[in-house]
């Protein structure tokens, strides 16, 4: 089993979609729910190398708030089950009235995206939730796409992404790999 990472273009920290969906392209179930992951995680190289790469998390405000594939775990919480541990931007205009240890809130998405690239370096800025990566490539500010198949059907949930009226988004394919529970696929923007 191989797998690359793909090539840097340039120094300035790119912005990665990292997501994990299922084969009818739900990344959460109805209502949320993210339990449906829980039997899939497990050893992959690839997360532990993207783990490595990841300089900053930009994560919106539903998916900070939402569920939890690592609920009841001392995992829960905590990005890629705790593995990665560093600066996060969360996209809110709902922060919480007191902080929390570790989480810069961001209400506007400009803001948020500057903040996440200063403290990435050249590092990928990862970012979570399916509204906040909408939000991004709207901007013209995605530059990656890196989606985690896994083997089941879902059926009804939310989907990898969903625009309303429909947009069309051409992606370049810089690498496909897999491992026992997930197939890979990560793609560049066009035009990034």
């Amino acid at each position: 089993m191989t797998f690359r990472v793909p090539h840097r273009l340039h120094d300035m920290a790119k912005l990665l979609y990292s997501v994990t969906m299922s084969l009818d392209g739900f990344i959460a179930g109805p209502g949320g729910d993210m339990s449906w992951l829980t039997p899939y995680l497990g050893p992959d190289p690839l997360v532990d190398d993207l783990i490595t790469r990841v300089g900053a998390i930009l994560v919106g405000g539903r998916t900070f708030r939402g569920d939890d594939p690592h609920a009841g775990t001392e995992a829960e919480g905590k990005v890629f089950g705790g593995g990665w541990k560093g600066p996060q931007f969360v996209l809110t205009r709902n922060a919480p009235p007191t902080p929390v240890p570790g989480l810069t809130f961001v209400a506007d998405l400009g803001d948020a995206i500057a903040a996440a690239r200063t403290a990435a370096g050249d590092r990928y800025v990862n970012v979570l939730g399916a509204e906040t990566a909408r939000s991004c490539l709207e901007a013209g500010e995605l530059d990656e796409v890196l989606t985690f198949i896994l083997p089941v059907l879902l059926g009804d949930g939310v989907r990898l992404f969903e625009h309303p009226g429909g947009t069309h988004v051409r992606l370049e394919r810089i690498d496909m790999s897999s491992a026992p529970l997930a197939t890979h696929l990560w793609f560049r923007v066009a035009g990034r």
